[in-house]
């Protein structure tokens, strides 16, 4: 069915080609040109021991396009979300650019590291699905980027948040929105399913209902609203999904890993977390 589906959208790309390409050339020609969020890319909330430290790396919507602030941005709606949920101490660092592909933010971490973190955050594909980078490949720019990071970067667990529903991007023109929507969808897939079976790494579906009213001025990039719901949904997924569980009688909420990945308890939490992943992505 899903062979019977890609033919089916191959052949109507070839059959509309003519208008694509004209749509294309003509919503680059119309698109505002944004600026990323102003503000700090580092920081540190609260104080005391089990400090959870954070990397979000990505793109456009990673470095806050769209917003004025980083505080209104991903980065500002994310960090302070999971401190509040988690009640321990947060060190955090954004390393985003505009433009980036998934291969491109692999270059930027390679090429100057940031500090060393437990969790890291990926926002990419969108510029996956601009260049016309086919869904499996961009899944194998996706393994050596978490490798990279679990292997050399010693992170403990790498979430990739899932592609926002780009067949509701006000910016697009019809039948360009359909079908760039379309590759999203394949593409979030393709992805679910990989890192369903990839120890130490997690996909975060993302719910978004998006319009106009949500959106940035351009039609295309993320406004406040939807930053904020990001920021939590990715908060929540990594407290719920990547944590290590409260130890027992404790009711304070607070997590007492040291995220050491080769320690007994953060191996079953690991397993625990590939198994829900399963789950979730057979659901």
């Amino acid at each position: 069915m899903l062979i019977a589906n890609d033919l089916a959208r191959l052949l109507l790309k070839f059959v509309l080609s003519p208008v694509l390409v004209v749509q294309v050339v003509a919503t680059r020609r119309r698109a505002l040109v944004l600026p990323e969020a102003q503000g700090t890319r580092e920081g540190r909330l609260g104080d005391g021991p089990h400090t959870l430290r954070l990397l979000i790396a990505g793109d456009s919507s990673a470095a806050g396009v769209g917003v004025d602030d980083q505080d209104h941005a991903l980065a500002g709606y994310l960090t302070r979300a999971l401190h509040a949920r988690t009640g321990r101490p947060l060190q955090w660092a954004l390393r985003a650019r505009s433009g980036l592909t998934t291969a491109d933010v692999h270059a930027l971490l390679r090429d100057d590291p940031p500090m060393e973190a437990d969790v890291v955050v990926v926002v990419s594909g969108v510029n996956d699905l601009i260049e016309q980078i086919p869904s499996h490949k961009a899944v194998r720019h996706r393994e050596e980027l978490a490798r990279w990071l679990l292997d050399e970067y010693h992170a403990a667990h790498v979430v990739f948040a899932s592609l926002p529903p780009v067949h509701r991007f006000p910016l697009l023109p019809q039948p360009l929105r359909y079908l760039a929507g379309a590759d999203a969808r394949r593409h979030n897939r393709a992805l679910a399913e990989w890192a369903a079976t990839r120890p130490g790494v997690s996909h975060a579906p993302i719910a978004l209902e998006l319009g106009p009213e949500n959106m940035a001025a351009d039609g295309f990039h993320p406004g406040e609203p939807v930053y904020r719901a990001c920021g939590e949904a990715l908060a929540e997924h990594i407290h719920r999904l990547v944590l290590l569980p409260v130890e027992p009688g404790r009711d304070d909420g607070v997590h007492s890993s040291s995220f050491e990945p080769e320690s007994p308890a953060w191996t079953s939490n690991a397993r625990q977390s590939e198994g829900m992943s399963k789950a979730n992505a057979r659901g």
